[in-house]
């Protein structure tokens, strides 16, 4: 009875969609042999594998890590794959160790290759893969290594669809990233993606907030004007510029499900903050 019970359990975690991190498969790797000696990490213990780092890992929805080596002679290569709760979590871990400068590949949903580090996301998982050779052989080695994890991972392999709502003028490619608490410095500013633009000799930043209904965009936008002395009254819709006492000039814009937030324009630059504002909401 008590085996049934447990076998009950098991099916009952792995079809509501709760997987247990020893769901994991390592795909084997041609002349390397396999070292798994290290434990699978969770949230309250993944401080011993990557120290101060831990916390913006756990910011973004951190699930478990299940870490292996492969090893060739002197030579190693380590995978690391991070689950995260969901796609836009995996997408803002991901982003957040990401630079433009990087050489980007055709790899889950995104991913880049610099000196002998392969990182990229697929689904609600963050890779990292890396060695310290710079041996040709060993290099392809990895690389192929991360063509068989993201096929073995699969899951959700675009980047978040609200990413398509940035204005393309100006934008700076590849350095969108997602903020999951605390945006600008508010407690009560959370879930935002961000964009980094250039347009001249001016540069700013775009955050985009999107919501279930009206009220709770109002809520937000009327929280964020509150903070600066301002009382709006409630509608679907709104424009406002003021003085946030953190970040300067802020350009804040709102309909029903979105609130747009610019910041690094000055005040009497509207004329750009309407153009970006009016061409994602309209």
């Amino acid at each position: 009875m008590m085996k049934k019970i447990f076998i009950a359990g098991i099916l009952f975690l792995v079809f509501s969609g709760i997987l247990i991190a020893q769901d994991i498969i390592f795909p084997e790797l041609q002349g390397y042999r396999k070292i798994m000696n290290y434990p699978v990490y969770y949230p309250d213990n993944l401080w011993d594998h990557i120290n101060g780092a831990a916390d913006g890992y756990l910011a973004l929805g951190f699930v478990d890590l299940n870490v292996v080596e492969y090893k060739k002679g002197k030579n190693v290569i380590k995978l690391e794959i991070y689950r995260h709760s969901d796609h836009t979590m995996a997408f803002g871990i991901y982003a957040s160790e990401r630079s433009s400068s990087y050489r980007f590949l055709n790899l889950g949903a995104q991913g880049y290759i610099t000196g002998g580090v392969i990182n990229f996301f697929t689904g609600n998982f963050y890779v990292k893969i890396r060695t310290h050779s710079n041996k040709s052989k060993v290099l392809q080695s990895a690389e192929s290594l991360a063509v068989r994890v993201a096929m073995m991972l699969g899951g959700d392999t675009e980047m978040p669809s609200i990413l398509h709502q940035f204005p393309d003028e100006g934008r700076k490619p590849n350095e969108e990233t997602y903020i999951n608490e605390s945006v600008l410095g508010h407690r009560f500013l959370n879930k935002a993606f961000k964009a980094s633009y250039s347009v001249g000799n001016d540069n700013f930043d775009i955050f985009l907030m999107k919501f279930n209904d009206p009220e709770e965009t109002f809520t937000t936008a009327e929280k964020y004007l509150e903070s600066a002395g301002l009382e709006p009254v409630q509608t679907d819709n709104g424009k406002f510029v003021f003085a946030d006492g953190y970040n300067g000039t802020i350009f804040l814009a709102w309909n029903r499900d979105m609130v747009v937030i610019i910041s690094g324009l000055a005040k009497d630059q509207s004329d750009i903050a309407d153009k970006y504002t009016s061409g994602i909401l309209e």
